[in-house]
């Protein structure tokens, strides 16, 4: 086991992609082994240690950031198992939670298969994204991490190790689950009574349904419940070719209509990921691409699988598409080849490091919203963030995940005035969310950023829901207290 405590060691354990500058730690623990990681957790109660979880740093919301806790370093647990076949159409691969998203991909991809999450982010931890049931683009066709893992090996807050496949434990007809440990004995304890918002995406909160499997209750649960640190994945075999394209619209209404005739479209035509840019994401775009047209009210960006067979069916297809939505064809960007796809990815993700050089010159943070909504009341949200933004004379970009009701805005501040009316402003954006059936977040998850919007989502019973939960598995409260539930949860749980 390593551990360090000299400054210069602690001070990259205080930061994530977060801007929380509030961070403090006595010192990091490094286990090499899950062994070793077990036996830190059996002797925290006696020791009164309580401990924040360290991914590799690229969370948005301050999860990993201790605010005086020890901190336990994933880095160490990076061992990388071979890929399994389990059929024709299916094959896992065994990862500690400290292996990159990055190999992972590059090693399935390397024998014919891939992973389908696709957070934009690769240099995560794999550990990270499973607790955090990250998502991305391909989420529209694949869904979200959580459908893509066969068994998880927990370390529980006592230092029990809990080794899951999926399907070994399923709540009762009551809700209850059941469990013997070695050290923490007989628990029982029944599913947070609480209902999901009805969204293609959700990660704010503790899972909950009706015959659950307890894989899933640590699925996105940010470490709360216990130390993810093993996984299964489970893995696809690699398209044989994709279409790749960035379609211009001069209209709005066209491309909400273009986006409504994908969704509708056959299995054959199915796109795996629908993303969206605004006219100020161009403009900020055109600054390198200054092909874009400049009479667009936005771009759709969408990805869709096929065959060397298909291929001539598919782009005939979209084309179709395009011209009953009056797509701007000559200006649009179709890419077939992998280098072509390379460039195209490089646009897409140029975006944030566009909207990081800006803040760069500024003297204050953005303002980014991770909510989504049910589709039928996604066009009310994405009105009502263009129309408040614009009222207050808000720089904003508005981009993101459209196939799943899923955008980002990022209001840019010009001073600190406007960081606060922003800041105000984002209240009120929770607030619509949840008034219209949505989540307070899609993607990111909640960490310490967000907590404070918690009870606004979930009331004070479902944050008790969370409480009793979470202290059922960890009752000396051991584990990344901050996170997640508000720690006046732990307090007012009786009121």
């Amino acid at each position: 086991m390593i551990y360090k405590e000299d400054q210069a060691s602690l001070q990259g354990f205080l930061e994530d992609t977060s801007n929380l500058k509030a961070g403090h730690t006595l010192g990091v623990f490094f286990p090499e082994t899950i062994e070793e990681l077990s036996n830190l957790l059996k002797s925290a109660a006696a020791e009164q240690r309580h401990f924040t979880i360290a991914g590799n740093g690229t969370g948005t919301t301050g999860g990993r950031i201790p605010l005086g806790d020890y901190v336990i370093s994933m880095k160490k647990l990076d061992h990388i198992g071979e890929l399994v076949p389990i059929g024709e159409n299916r094959a896992t691969i065994t990862v500690q939670a400290g292996v990159l998203l990055d190999n992972i991909q590059k090693k399935a991809e390397q024998h014919g298969w891939f992973y389908p999450p696709d957070p934009t982010e690769k240099l995560c931890f794999i550990g990270s994204t499973i607790a955090n049931n990250s998502s991305g683009a391909r989420t529209f066709k694949y869904g979200s991490t959580r459908k893509h893992i066969a068994r998880l090996l927990v370390i529980l807050p006592q230092g029990d190790a809990l080794d899951l496949s999926r399907g070994d434990c399923m709540a009762d007809a009551n809700g209850t689950f059941q469990l013997t440990l070695p050290i923490a004995g007989k628990i029982a304890f029944q599913r947070p009574q609480y209902s999901m918002p009805e969204t293609s995406k959700h990660n704010a909160g503790y899972f909950s349904e009706d015959g659950m499997d307890l894989i899933d209750l640590f699925i996105g649960s940010e470490g709360t419940l216990g130390i993810i640190a093993e996984a299964d994945l489970m893995l696809l075999p690699l398209p044989e070719a994709l279409i790749s394209s960035l379609l211009y619209f001069r209209h709005l209404d066209d491309l909400f209509n273009f986006i409504r005739k994908l969704k509708e479209s056959t299995s054959s035509f199915a796109p795996r990921a629908i993303e969206f840019f605004d006219k100020h994401s161009l403009e900020m775009l055109a600054v390198k691409y200054p092909e874009i047209p400049s009479h667009c009210e936005g771009a759709i960006f969408f990805e869709l699988e096929t065959t060397p067979d298909a291929e001539e069916a598919h782009l005939n297809k979209m084309v179709e598409l395009m011209e009953s939505c009056n797509a701007l064809g000559e200006e649009s960007w179709i890419a077939l080849d992998r280098n072509e796809q390379e460039h195209m990815r490089e646009f897409r993700h140029t975006l944030p490091l566009l909207v990081n050089e800006w803040l760069s010159r500024q003297q204050e943070s953005k303002i980014s919203t991770d909510m989504a909504v049910p589709e039928m009341k996604f066009r009310e949200l994405f009105d009502y963030y263009r129309h408040s933004c614009e009222k207050q004379g808000f720089t904003y970009i508005l981009f993101g995940h459209i196939g799943n009701e899923h955008l980002h805005l990022n209001i840019l501040p010009r001073n600190h005035e406007e960081f606060l009316r922003a800041k105000s402003l984002y209240r009120t954006f929770v607030t619509k969310a949840i008034e219209l059936g949505g989540t307070l977040s899609a993607e990111h998850g909640i960490g310490k950023l967000k907590v404070e919007y918690m009870e606004e989502m979930y009331h004070k019973q479902g944050l008790k829901e969370m409480v009793r939960v979470k202290k059922s598995l960890d009752p000396f409260l051991i584990l990344n207290i901050g996170n997640l539930i508000p720690v006046a949860s732990f307090h007012n749980e009786n009121n």
